[in-house]
């Protein structure tokens, strides 16, 4: 018997304890035995819904859950996720489509349904709110949690409360997750994605030092592509070179990134759970088949996506402070340029006279292959668009803007739109 299956242990499908000798749970007989030292003590944890965008496709269509499948534009867009079959064949997230397609020409492509997937996302939070208020979402399909001081709550030590919201999740919404657990959040995420998918990865205080010294330092949080070639410049490359250099030589070398360096490579990270976390913005961009030049075309795209960005703001309760214009040219330079507003806004047609401008400047002949419009310093709805006496027609726009939508919810969002929206030539 190894030292392994003597610690503490449960079954991940029924939750019985295992004991020190089973290779399989006594009671369903499943094989999936998740053991620590430290099973009963740690308490944060990070949540990951598997292949997110992928895993509700296929679970709305049954047809597909044997295939390859992609999340993502067209020829000339992105990959937004990919199933793991897809991922077996080498498609990746962030991958241009035709790479993509060219790694699995049998693939098939669906375009993202934001609107859904953010309603799955939020069934998987409301969940995961029923366990314990300190849920902090990093993004639609991922979160942390704080299970401490719930155990005499749930009845249980947060590792079994958390395995059996995996199978509440998969079993009611029909979607699989990964869960990492360990005494921090950096620790947390980095467990979540060790044994994907259906995963359940622990990392205690004893072996933190060791699991992370066999890692690369890319496994570190914050440290990109630019930053690795910069340590690997220097020679480094592996998060155990790391570990036995002093903070203040770190320093020297990478500034405040040395001190990151320092105390991650060492599994030490203060920051808390934070529930007030949430989304810090709000966009839509779209990548065109065919490079534009011409500024009136851009401004009929810019008027979409404004119209897209503010559905979504008005879905979320949301308004915000500055409006971020954002294109991609055909040499895939990306610009972003911001623009600060006076009162916050959730109104398209505030967004779009905003950005609008910003958009000329950069149409300078230009050909672009992707735009976009986001919205960030978040705040509440109940702050959006007073009404301005400097400009009368302004309330007289966001009546005819709220009616345009109340129109859209009973018969789509085709049913109405505004002449800007219309291309060239259209009645």
């Amino acid at each position: 018997m190894t030292e392994t299956d003597q610690l503490p242990g449960f079954c991940r499908d029924c939750f019985t304890p295992a004991a020190p000798s089973d290779k399989r749970c006594r009671a369903c007989h499943m094989p999936r035995i998740l053991r620590h030292r430290e099973l009963n003590a740690l308490t944060i944890a990070h949540l990951d819904c598997d292949a997110f965008y992928a895993a509700v496709e296929k679970r709305d269509n049954p047809e597909l859950r044997d295939k390859p499948l992609i999340i993502g534009g067209g020829r000339r867009g992105v990959v937004s996720t990919a199933c793991y079959i897809a991922r077996i064949r080498g498609v990746g997230s962030a991958q241009p489509m035709f790479k993509a397609l060219k790694a699995c020409p049998e693939a098939t492509v669906i375009r993202p349904n934001m609107e859904k997937y953010t309603k799955v996302g939020r069934e998987v939070r409301d969940l995961m709110r029923e366990l314990t208020p300190l849920v902090e979402p990093l993004s639609i399909d991922e979160a942390f949690m704080d299970l401490t001081g719930t155990e005499r709550l749930h009845h249980a030590p947060a590792a079994v409360t958390l395995a059996k919201l995996a199978k509440t999740i998969e079993d009611e919404i029909g979607i699989t997750v990964s869960i990492g657990l360990s005494h921090n959040k950096f620790l947390a995420k980095l467990a979540s994605d060790f044994d994907k998918p259906r995963g359940f990865s622990i990392i205690g205080v004893e072996d933190t030092k060791s699991i992370l010294a066999a890692l690369p330092v890319s496994k570190i949080w914050g440290v990109g592509k630019a930053m690795q070639k910069k340590l690997a410049k220097d020679g480094i490359r592996s998060v155990n070179q790391l570990q036995i250099m002093e903070k203040p030589d770190l320093m020297k070398r990478y500034g405040s990134m040395g001190s990151r360096l320092y105390h991650l490579s060492r599994g030490e990270d203060s920051r808390t759970v934070d529930s007030r976390g949430g989304a810090k913005s709000i966009s839509s961009e779209t990548t065109f088949n065919v490079d534009i030049a011409d500024f009136k075309e851009l401004e009929r795209k810019l008027w979409g996506q404004a119209e897209r960005v503010s559905q979504r703001a008005k879905k979320s309760g949301l308004a915000g402070h500055t409006v971020v214009l954002k294109l991609k040219t055909a040499k895939f330079q990306i610009l972003t340029r911001n623009r600060k507003l006076a009162e916050p806004t959730q109104l398209a047609d505030v967004m779009f006279k905003a950005a609008r401008p910003l958009l000329e400047r950069e149409a300078n002949g230009t050909p672009f292959r992707l735009l976009g419009i986001g919205i960030s310093g978040l705040c509440s709805e109940a702050l959006a668009d007073p009404v301005s006496l400097l400009d009368p027609g302004a309330a007289k726009r966001a009546d005819v803007e709220r009616a345009m939508d109340k129109v859209r919810s009973r018969f789509g969002r085709e049913a109405v739109g505004k002449g800007r929206a219309l291309k060239p030539g259209s009645p």
